[in-house]
């Protein structure tokens, strides 16, 4: 699986795999990292990788000290099932 990449300019994380682009939207305002909009083609589904990109942005907002605001259905969802994975992060929900 290839590594994500946080791409600031078009404001989203992006995962390519096997030649397809998996991404997830966000929006940065201040502290607060807003995820809008998750993606993985079809063909890539069931690889869990819609949940790589909202580690990847878990990863940042550690890092960065940011709030998280899940305004992505998906993202919203996934964060309700791994509460663990968000320790030490706030979510605005």
């Amino acid at each position: 699986m290839s590594d994500v990449v946080d791409n600031p300019a078009e404001e989203r994380f992006e995962l390519t795999e096997d030649g397809q682009l998996a991404e997830l939207v966000y929006h940065l305002h201040g502290d607060r990292l807003t995820l809008i909009h998750t993606e993985v083609p079809e063909a890539l589904g069931g690889r869990g990788l819609g949940g790589v990109l909202v580690k990847a942005a878990l990863d940042r907002a550690r890092r960065d000290h940011l709030t998280i605001v899940p305004s992505c259905p998906f993202a919203r969802r996934w964060l309700e099932k791994h509460p663990d994975a968000t320790a030490g992060i706030t979510i605005d929900a």
